[in-house]
């Protein structure tokens, strides 16, 4: 075993091969714009594969086109531990989140294989389709329709801005696999993934443990009003369905400020209608994002939105409507996979805390069928989803060997 702890990832390597992957779908402004199932895409899939080949890997992928390389183990009957994240982005997306858990998985591999160990259960590198729900809604599909959380017609039926059907897109960039999607057992699942959070850089440390994951709730409100000239409307005769929604906005604050530390909440998606200079808005639709690991503080948090956004309207003189549109129960990860992480951590000498996922990932999914457990690095600033989104070489470094180590605990490394 000694050999084992003494391992470590070659950190140059995986971040040459991050800045390579990055060259597929550039943004404008030194990121990335790589959305699911376009031409990008799948180039980056391609890659991603021949990659995993050179690593002798096999690549099987499924309905959903989640993607699967697997390196043998001694025992190919005992079940795989697998590693991943996605390769998809959001239209202004960074050159990390994501990729880093599946590259990282890939450099997990040349490495065990450029050491000669080997571990008793195969080891299996994974890119999930559709994780960020940009361009298909909602996100983290695949790995939903993986765990059951989503039906398979359902997924290929989502739409996107043109009209365009999801299992529709995944035929034409040629990445709609013949296994059946769900059908895999695991051991375990780990993903490495940038924090996009502020606190493990404001605390200094190298890695965040993660112990749990947020829940989410997503209501989208529909006010309506009346259109009106803004110079010539009286105020007392206003129904401003844009001043509704800001008074909405303000108890959406005032709500999750109620709940801190770990609650939160906004609205990120508003339109307005009709959206001129000098119009009165008419009609407001905004989709409200309510977040906490406690599953009875997001019922509170609900509830209170509910009945304090039909007051507010109700006294406006203004119709109102709520739909929860998308959200899941907040998530406890693996104690023996979350121990594992910590203790790789620690066994390398690297900072740690333990820490709360804010934002969904595919292992949020997986944990329902498979034990998992999530590794965070830090990010500038806490920024991510924005092409500003920067990490250093020695983040993704000090992620990746926690990754190793986890993972060579739960695949038990063969002397």
């Amino acid at each position: 075993m000694q050999h084992g702890k003494n391992l470590k990832i070659d950190g140059q390597r995986l971040w040459d091969t991050l800045e390579e992957m990055a060259k597929i779908g550039p943004g404008v402004a030194g990121g990335c714009n790589r959305q699911t199932l376009t031409d990008d895409d799948a180039e980056g899939r391609a890659l991603f594969q021949k990659w995993c080949e050179s690593a002798g890997c096999i690549m099987g992928v499924d309905n959903m086109g989640n993607m699967f390389a697997h390196r043998a183990g001694v025992d190919e009957n005992a079940l795989p531990v697998y590693v991943g994240s996605h390769l998809d982005t959001q239209p202004t997306g960074g050159k990390y989140d994501g990729v880093l858990g599946v590259l990282g998985g890939l450099e997990l591999i040349r490495t065990l294989n450029d050491a000669g160990v080997e571990t008793k259960h195969p080891i299996v590198a994974t890119n999930w389709t559709n994780e960020e729900g940009t361009r298909f809604a909602p996100a983290m599909l695949s790995s939903g329709v993986f765990a059951k959380k989503h039906m398979l017609d359902w997924a290929y039926d989502r739409k996107d801005a043109e009209g365009k059907a999801f299992g529709d897109e995944l035929k034409r960039i040629g990445w709609q696999g013949e296994e059946e999607v769900g059908a895999r057992e695991m051991r375990a699942y780990f993903e490495l993934h940038i924090e996009q959070g502020p606190i493990l850089e404001a605390e200094n440390k190298d890695i965040g443990v993660v112990t749990h994951g947020q829940g989410l709730s997503w209501t989208e409100i529909k006010i309506t009003g009346k259109d009106a000239h803004t110079g010539s409307t009286p105020m007392p005769m206003r129904k401003n369905a844009g001043l509704g929604m800001a008074r909405v906005l303000e108890l959406v604050d005032e709500i999750a400020w109620s709940h801190k530390p770990h609650a939160v909440g906004a609205a990120g998606h508003i339109d307005v209608h009709p959206n001129s200079r000098n119009v009165i808005p008419g009609q407001v639709v905004f989709t409200v994002d309510l977040r906490s690991p406690d599953i009875e503080v997001i019922s509170d948090m609900e509830q209170r939105l509910h009945e304090g956004t039909k007051k507010i309207c109700r006294d406006m003189g203004l119709e109102v409507s709520l739909e929860k549109v998308g959200g899941f129960d907040p998530v406890k990860f693996d104690p023996q996979c979350v121990s594992a992480v910590r203790d790789a951590a620690e066994s390398l000498g690297y900072s740690h805390i333990d820490i709360v996922s804010g934002a969904g990932h595919d292992a949020c999914w997986i944990n329902a069928v498979a034990p998992s457990a999530m590794i965070m690095c830090p990010c500038v600033d806490g920024l991510s989803h924005n092409e500003a989104e920067e990490i250093t070489k020695e983040w993704a470094t000090a992620g990746g060997d926690v990754l190793l180590h986890a993972v060579l605990e739960i695949a038990e490394i063969q002397e």
